[in-house]
C-alpha cells in the first residue's frame, strides 16, 4: 500500500475552467485500498452547452451527455465513494474545487485530504521542467488508449505513481506526499471552511480584523493560493495572519482586472497593512519654465493645481515634493548640472559666487558664467528626457477588453488620458464618478500597453456611455 489511507485518483472533464461557473461533463475515479483496485466512470449532464473547443479537446459533445444523469443524481453515491479517502488528482485543486462546489449545490459537504500529482512530480523529479500530464505520460512511458477522457487521465496518474514507486521506492514517495499535504495552519479566530471555499480564479481578496477593520487588500491570479501564502509562515506575514478575522474576495475575469480592482479598493478602504497603492495627496511632477536670465528651470507642479492628464510636458511623477527634489538633486549630481540654477541650492546674495557643487568640482559653472545658459539648458532637457511622462497615445478614450477564453464573457475597463473611467460588462452601461489622474493607475496602464496581458485587447472609443 503506497499511502497509509485509502485513496481515490480522480479526474473530471468539464465545460470550462471556472470552478463556480462551469459544470462537470465526465467523472473518472480509481479507488485504491491496499492491493484492491476499483474503477468508476460516468458521463454527467452539465445542464449547459459544452463550448466547441472543449468538444474538440475531449470528444464529449452535447449529444453524448443528453441522456446522462445530472450531478445531483450521482452525488450521494459519489460522496460515499470518496469520503475519507486521500483525494489524488493532477492539478488537484481544480478537480477538488469543482466537486466541492457541485456537492455544495445539492446540500452536501465534501472535505478530505488532497494530494496534487503535479506538485508531487515536481518534488520527486526536480530535474525536469515540465510536469503536465502529457509530459508525465511521455517521460514515464505510459500507454493510454485515449487522452482527455476522465478515466483515462486518472489511469495516467495511477501509472505515474506506480512508476515513481519503482524508480524511487515507497518511502521517498510517501515523504514527498506528506510534505505536500502539510498545508498552512489557519490562524485562530478564522473559519477554516472559508479558506476551502476560495476559488482557483483571478481576483482580489480582502482581510478584515477586529471590528471588521480593513487590514489588507491583495490581488492574485489564483485566489486560493494567493490567500494561503499569507498563512504559510513567512515572517513578514505573521502579524497580519494573526490579526485576520474575516476574509472576503471578488473574482475577476483576468489579472488586469484584479490589479485594477485592488487599486480602487485600497484607495477606498485604506487598509492598514497596504503600504503601497494609497492615493497621494501631494502627487506632483516637474515642468520646465523659461526665465528672463535665459535659463530653463524646473518647477514642481501639483496634480491638485494642474490636470496631469492633459499636460504634455511633465517630467516624472512623484508622491510628494520631497521625492521630486531628491530626484532632481541626484540628476544634477550625475550630470554636473548647477544646483543653484536649478533652485535646489539657495542662491547667495553675493553676485558671482560659485555654488557648493562648483566648489567641489561637480558643476560646470553655470552659476558663475563659465557655462552658458544654452549649454546648461540643453544638458538639463536631455537629462530629463528619460523621465518624461508618456503622452496619451490615443486620439480618444479606450477600453481594455478582458475576455474569458472559455465562456466568451468579457468586461471593458475604460480609460481616457491615463484616467480610469470605470468598468462595464456591456457598452450600454453608464459609468459613475469623476475620473482623476492617479499615479498607480498610470503605472499599471502604461506597463500594460508595453506588455499586454493574455486574453486582452485595446479598443478605441469615440464616446463613453454615461459621460
Amino acid at each position: 500500500m503506497l499511502f497509509e489511507q485509502a485513496c481515490a485518483i480522480v479526474d473530471l472533464e468539464t465545460t470550462g475552467g471556472h470552478i463556480t461557473r462551469d459544470r462537470i461533463t465526465e467523472i473518472g475515479v480509481i479507488l485504491l485500498d491496499g492491493e484492491r483496485i476499483e474503477r468508476f466512470s460516468t458521463l454527467v449532464n452539465p445542464g449547459q452547452p459544452i463550448p466547441p473547443f472543449i468538444v474538440n479537446m475531449t470528444g464529449i459533445s452535447d449529444e453524448m451527455v443528453a441522456d446522462a444523469p445530472p450531478f445531483e443524481a450521482l452525488a450521494e453515491r459519489l460522496l460515499a465513494m470518496l469520503e475519507g479517502r486521500l483525494f489524488i488528482a493532477h492539478n488537484a485543486r481544480f478537480d477538488y474545487g469543482f466537486l466541492k462546489n457541485e456537492f455544495r449545490r445539492v446540500g452536501l459537504r465534501f472535505q478530505t485530504e488532497v494530494l496534487c500529482s503535479v506538485k508531487l512530480s515536481r518534488r520527486l523529479y526536480p530535474q525536469h521542467f515540465k510536469h503536465n500530464l502529457d509530459s508525465l505520460i511521455e517521460r514515464h512511458g505510459i500507454v493510454l488508449a485515449e487522452r482527455h477522457r476522465a478515466l483515462a487521465d486518472a489511469e495516467a496518474v495511477y501509472h505515474f505513481l506506480q512508476s515513481a514507486r519503482q524508480e524511487l521506492g515507497d518511502e521517498p514517495v510517501r515523504a514527498a506526499a506528506a510534505y505536500l499535504m502539510a498545508t498552512p495552519t489557519v490562524p485562530e479566530g478564522l473559519d477554516a471552511d472559508v479558506v476551502d471555499q476560495l476559488p482557483d480564479v483571478p481576483g482580489v481578496y480582502l482581510f478584515f480584523g477586529e471590528a471588521d477593520q480593513p487590514l489588507y487588500v491583495g490581488k492574485t491570479v489564483n485566489l486560493r493560493s494567493g490567500v494561503l501564502k499569507h498563512f504559510a509562515g513567512e515572517p513578514g506575514d505573521k502579524a497580519l495572519a494573526e490579526a485576520v478575522r474575516r476574509i472576503d474576495w471578488q473574482e475577476t475575469i483576468g489579472e488586469f482586472g484584479a490589479q485594477l480592482m485592488a487599486l480602487q479598493l485600497i484607495r477606498e478602504l485604506k487598509p492598514s497593512h497596504n503600504l503601497k497603492g494609497r492615493p497621494s495627496q501631494e502627487l506632483c511632477s516637474l515642468q520646465l519654465a523659461s526665465e528672463a536670465d535665459g535659463f530653463v528651470r524646473p518647477r514642481t507642479v501639483a496634480a491638485s493645481e494642474v490636470d496631469f492628464s492633459r499636460v504634455a510636458t511633465l517630467y516624472g511623477l512623484y508622491r510628494n515634493p520631497r521625492e521630486a527634489k531628491k530626484v532632481l538633486t541626484d540628476l544634477a549630481r550625475a550630470q554636473e548640472l548647477c544646483p543653484a540654477v536649478l533652485g535646489i541650492e539657495p542662491v547667495t546674495s553675493k553676485k558671482g559666487t560659485a555654488c557648493c557643487a562648483r566648489q567641489a568640482g561637480r558643476c560646470r559653472g553655470a552659476c558663475v558664467g563659465v557655462e552658458s545658459a544654452e549649454s546648461h539648458n540643453a544638458r538639463l532637457i536631455a537629462a530629463l528626457t528619460r523621465l518624461k511622462v508618456k503622452s496619451w497615445p490615443f486620439p480618444d478614450a479606450v477600453a481594455v477588453v478582458e475576455s474569458d477564453p472559455v465562456t466568451g464573457e468579457s468586461v471593458e475597463h475604460l480609460f481616457d488620458r491615463w484616467c480610469y473611467l470605470g468598468s462595464r460588462s456591456g457598452a450600454d452601461e453608464s459609468l459613475d464618478g469623476a475620473p482623476s489622474f492617479d499615479l498607480d493607475t498610470y503605472k499599471l496602464l502604461s506597463a500594460y500597453l508595453k506588455k499586454p496581458f493574455e486574453h486582452t485587447s485595446v479598443r478605441l472609443l469615440e464616446t463613453v456611455a454615461g459621460d
